[in-house]
């Protein structure tokens, strides 16, 4: 399938009786009468309502077309009334139910990958006990994430050539499997593969049903389907300690995984009766040549890399040794290899470039990254916090911070209905991150005795602040690049948003251990030289239950370090919160269409390396112009009177 081209050159004028019926039909469109869906932005006026009927009336200078106006590439004697209703919006054309159980099928993905982020945790103990190997305290866990991270600019971009339907079932199954080979693994090194394989199938789950959610919902609605899903991410990341420790109390280890199997399994069946999205039907052969098989082994390799390096540095190697050295700086040096192939190599770019064109793209990114890194320290290191200082358990945290997660997830729905009631993302960026702000300077305050009322009243503040920019900026990016680039956006920014959480963590330890090792001569002063030795630097952390089984003066010196140490960590989030927030004005604000067009996917629609950007030219007065491209982006900005029409939906 190929799409209809633009329009270029003059645009012939239609008979008599073509103007009289069309000039009719737009100056209905132009007085907003109920009925007629014809522009990317609500309300009874807006600027391109203007530009529109001067241009049919021949009033007016500098005006562009709407889609509506000229027709169908190609086509300059159909009129929008024409169109069905359902045609128009192709979102009706699906029952409430039919929605729901979309909407379910994808939750449950998303809520098994997000649960085996977590849900080992508790069981790591037992698990490296039974196979006899201190490996699994490392690996169970990072081979997941590791995985997960490294392959999610790959599942975008394979999305865009074979559809997202086979994608996603590919995504289901692979962590099916991964899923099974953990439950019946013999050895650390069979779990530790078997890891590896869930957290690719698991990252493309994630990233695809972002993606998904934006084929089927119009830029104005899928910010509540945002929010759902960051709902469930949070239910999953409360209960998954929770789980496994009943698991394998209860029962076996190996549960942690088996429950994954009749869950996916269902929602593997109903995804692939219920899920309908255009299948391109692009051959395997052609589908493989397409592929940017130099730009992913680099990423790929890239990522891992650099991951590998803050994995090992200062636990299994120093910072300063050759082997952590070595993989940060290859790491780095191999993702500028990946930029170049994407550059001047490849023919459908994995990552294209372009993407970092429009500077309100690049500030959504960096926005995300700052956003990502102050998250993850607050589900990070806030259970070090409580099991440390206020001496809770395992469970107990797990418990504590329910009103940090209950309340982000919250937050995420209120700004996702938000977005949907105004069309504006804007506000619920700026004002998400100034809250995320004052939420993590209030961390600061935060010491050893701190009342219970504090502690869950910042934790609040820091949620409502968190919620809104998981789904907003993402929105706002969606809003700004064509519909085929829609997929490599959405990868590309869950990437950012990965090696964002990575790097927080990483960073937060090197800032918790350089602060432990600066009140060492106090704590060799205060608890002598053991005890000192065990609080200082790299062992600190590791010192949790050592910590919260002092008692009397030696337990008040050693938690209030801790404290102290938390305190350092956070004002350096609070600077990262900081630094987003003052870039988000920087974000061009747009109104968003509740109009949509589902995008054809395949390689007639993806855009090759150097081929020219497809951006609508500016008619005079009376003069010639280009239709706008019918790839052109849906989201609708105020000043911007060109819209996409529910004629566009139509290609041959």
């Amino acid at each position: 399938m190929t799409s209809t081209g633009p329009r270029s050159g003059p645009v012939e004028g239609p008979s008599e009786h073509e103007t009289d019926s069309r000039t009719s039909t737009d100056t209905t469109a132009a007085t907003g009468h109920a009925g007629e869906v014809k522009h990317g932005i609500d309300g009874p006026s807006s600027p391109s309502h203007d530009a529109e009927k001067s241009l049919v009336t021949g009033d007016g200078p500098n005006t562009t077309p709407t889609r509506a106006n000229l027709g169908t590439a190609g086509d300059t004697t159909g009129s929008e009334s024409e169109v069905p209703s359902a045609a128009k919006e192709p979102e009706a054309q699906r029952t409430r139910l039919e929605t729901a159980v979309i909407v379910l099928a994808l939750a449950s993905g998303l809520f098994l990958a997000a649960l085996d982020m977590t849900i080992i945790t508790t069981a790591i103990p037992t698990i490296s006990a039974q196979f006899e190997s201190p490996l699994g305290y490392t690996w169970i866990g990072s081979a997941y994430l590791l995985a997960n991270a490294a392959v999610v600019p790959f599942w975008g971009k394979i999305s865009d050539i074979w559809g997202r339907k086979p994608i996603i079932l590919v995504a289901v199954a692979i962590f099916w499997i991964g899923s099974l080979l953990c439950g019946l693994s013999v050895n650390m090194g069979m779990l530790i593969g078997a890891r590896a394989v869930q957290g690719a199938g698991g990252g493309g789950i994630i990233v695809l049903v972002n993606i998904s959610i934006s084929d089927l919902f119009s830029l104005r609605t899928r910010g509540v389907y945002y929010g759902m899903m960051g709902l469930v991410w949070a239910i999953a990341s409360a209960v998954g300690p929770v789980l496994g420790g009943v698991f394998t109390s209860q029962v076996s280890w190996r549960w942690c995984f088996w429950v994954n199997l009749p869950i996916s399994g269902v929602g593997f069946i109903v995804l692939f009766f219920v899920l309908s999205l255009h299948n391109p039907r692009t051959s395997l052969k052609d589908g493989l040549a397409a592929l940017d098989w130099f730009g992913s082994l680099f990423i790929i390799g890239g990522t891992l890399m650099f991951l590998f390096g803050l994995e090992f540095g200062g636990i299994t190697y120093p910072w300063n040794s050759a082997p952590t050295i070595c993989l940060l700086v290859f790491g780095i040096a191999t993702i500028g290899l990946f930029v170049a192939v994407e550059k001047w190599y490849a023919k459908y770019p994995i990552i294209p470039l372009r993407l970092f064109t429009d500077r309100s793209n690049i500030v959504i990114f960096l926005v995300s990254f700052c956003h990502a890194a102050v998250f993850m320290s607050g589900s990070y290191w806030l259970p070090l916090y409580f099991q440390a200082v206020l001496r809770a358990t395992s469970l107990q945290s797990g418990l504590y911070i329910l009103p940090y997660m209950v309340v982000l997830s919250i937050s995420s729905i209120c700004s996702g209905v938000y977005i949907r009631k105004s069309g504006k993302y804007s506000p619920a960026i700026i004002s998400g991150m100034a809250l995320t702000t004052l939420g993590f300077g209030l961390y600061i305050d935060l010491d050893a005795h701190s009342s219970w009322a504090k502690i869950v009243l910042y934790q609040i503040v820091a949620g409502v602040g968190i919620g809104p920019n998981f789904q907003a900026p993402l929105i706002g990016l969606q809003s700004t690049v064509e519909p085929r680039d829609v997929a490599s956006a959405t990868s590309t920014f869950a990437f950012i948003r990965q090696l964002a959480t990575s790097t927080s963590v990483v960073i937060g330890g090197v800032l918790f251990q350089n602060s432990m090792q600066n009140q060492y001569p106090r704590l060799l002063a205060e608890l002598g030289p053991d005890l000192a030795h065990s609080l200082s630097g790299g062992n600190a952390a590791g010192s949790v239950n050592l910590v919260a089984s002092l008692d009397g003066t030696d337990g008040e010196i050693a938690r209030g370090a801790f404290a102290q140490s938390l305190r350092n960590m956070y004002i350096f989030y609070t600077c990262l919160a900081a630094l987003g927030m003052a870039l988000t004005p920087l974000i061009k604000a747009r109104v968003l269409t509740k109009e949509h067009t589902e995008h054809k996917t395949g390689l007639q629609t993806l855009r090759k390396r150097g081929d020219p950007e497809s951006s609508p030219s500016v008619p005079t007065r009376g003069g010639a112009g280009e239709a706008p491209d019918p790839e052109k982006a849906e989201g609708g900005l105020a000043a911007d009177p060109v819209t996409r029409s529910a004629t566009d939906k139509e290609m041959s």
